[in-house]
């Protein structure tokens, strides 16, 4: 075991769980986009600082698994759990427990401190040498990092969110004959007005997420699929091929963007990509209603940084032992083969999809090309919650006939038939 400890004591992002105060100001998406992103900052300057030092580095965590916390930060990290109780008590426990494994000097620190460089930390490791507690004093009269040459009771009834915190442990520390040493005085990152102050790039009002849905004569669907994607973190942009019927004013009025383009479903959906303010887009069929929280599922799915996009299980509204069993062998493929279609809700960062060129403007398999070049990029995963779709097209010609054309297309596009032909045998101009 390596004499020395590093803890970096955090959360796993989730919406609506981390940076609350934030989230009136950011929505509960972006609120957990920021968390994620301050956390990965204070790694890379971790990783910088033990880089060529014999010092473990263990990952102190709440709010999730060891298993999602390595699909997330990788290995290299030890991880491990928050115990119970107050801030005072989790902490004592994160530092009392290496001291037991018989380590030297122990530091720990947050991750929302924007201005942690791994100089803080070499400081503080150094300081230990000759003192008994460094603290890294924080402009809300807290501290952002505490490092301990061995055990001490300085957090129990510790005043927490006051302006006292960081004087009361300091007493404390003198009361015990603790030398001190205090590093320079940062900000972590609270409120709104830390995020002012600090990360002011962050103050633009725009949604984590924008659902981009392309339309033609869908009067009877596009409400109730609006209503399943409206919410605080997503703007929701439906984008018209020419309707002649009233999809576009019934889209306007469940408060949807409305785009109008020429008619074509790759075309559309790119041009619904160029309007959208969101850093994710999730591309969604008229037809198609998205599962509770799916903000929380794009969220999750998209933390892992081998996934470059994600799509939910495949769902219709056609309750039948044989619409059962090839729903089962479309989320087979989905998993296994990692080929999502369309009508499953296709989710990327906007990053992604601009880097792979959108869509490819064709008549026909758009989706099934794009997800083809996404997978030589990286992951697509399925999230594990289903997108309920219309069975419409099942109805009107059968699950086995309808099912097999959707094979015999497939098929067609991995075998370079031009798109064109393969639309002209489907029944589509």
């Amino acid at each position: 075991m390596h004499p020395d400890r590093l803890i970096v004591f955090g959360r796993y992002p989730v919406p609506g769980k981390v940076k609350t105060r934030l989230i009136q100001r950011l929505g509960s998406a972006r609120a957990a986009e920021l968390q994620r992103r301050l956390t990965e900052e204070t790694l890379s300057q971790v990783r910088r600082f033990s880089s060529d030092r014999r010092v473990d580095v263990e990952v102190c965590f709440d709010g999730s698994t060891k298993r999602k916390m390595n699909r997330w930060l990788g290995p290299g990290f030890l991880f491990s759990m928050q115990k119970g109780g107050d801030l005072g008590k989790r902490m004592k426990a994160a530092l009392d427990e290496p001291f037991q494994d018989g380590c030297r000097r122990v530091v720990l620190h947050g991750t929302d401190i924007p201005g942690l460089t791994s100089s803080h930390l070499a400081e503080a490791f150094s300081n230990l040498e000759d003192r008994d507690l460094v603290l890294g004093p924080s402009t809300d009269g807290g501290y952002w990092l505490v490092g301990l040459r061995r055990p001490a009771d300085l957090f129990e009834d510790m005043p927490w969110g006051t302006e006292s915190v960081l004087e009361t442990t300091i007493q404390r520390a003198k009361v015990q004959g603790l030398r001190v040493h205090l590093l320079g005085t940062l900000t972590d990152i609270d409120d709104p007005e830390d995020l002012r102050a600090i990360l002011p790039e962050w103050e633009e009002k725009k949604p984590y997420l924008s659902v981009i849905i392309p339309s033609l004569n869908e009067q009877e669907h596009i409400e109730k699929t609006i209503r399943s994607a409206a919410g605080c973190n997503a703007e929701v942009i439906v984008v018209d091929g020419g309707s002649k019927d009233s999809t576009q004013a019934r889209a306007a009025m469940a408060g949807a963007c409305i785009v109008e383009t020429r008619k074509g479903r790759a075309l559309q959906q790119n041009a619904g990509a160029k309007r959208a303010r969101g850093d994710v887009l999730l591309f969604l069929h008229a037809d198609s209603c998205l599962p509770r929280s799916y903000v929380e599922h794009v969220f999750d799915t998209l933390m892992s940084p081998e996934v470059v996009a994600g799509a939910f299980l495949f769902r219709t509204d056609l309750r039948t032992p044989l619409m059962r069993a090839i729903e089962f062998l479309t989320n087979m493929r989905s998993r296994i083969l990692r080929l999502p279609y369309g009508d499953q809700g296709l989710f990327m960062k906007k990053s992604v999809f601009e880097a792979a060129g959108g869509f490819p403007e064709v008549p026909l398999g758009e989706d099934f090309l794009l997800v083809r070049r996404l997978l030589k990029k990286g992951r697509v995963e399925t999230a594990p919650a289903a997108i309920i779709t219309s069975a419409r097209r099942w109805r009107e010609f059968g699950p086995v006939r309808t099912s097999m054309l959707n094979q015999v297309m497939v098929a067609g596009l991995l075998l370079g038939i031009s798109t064109r032909t393969l639309a002209r045998l489907s029944g589509r101009r």
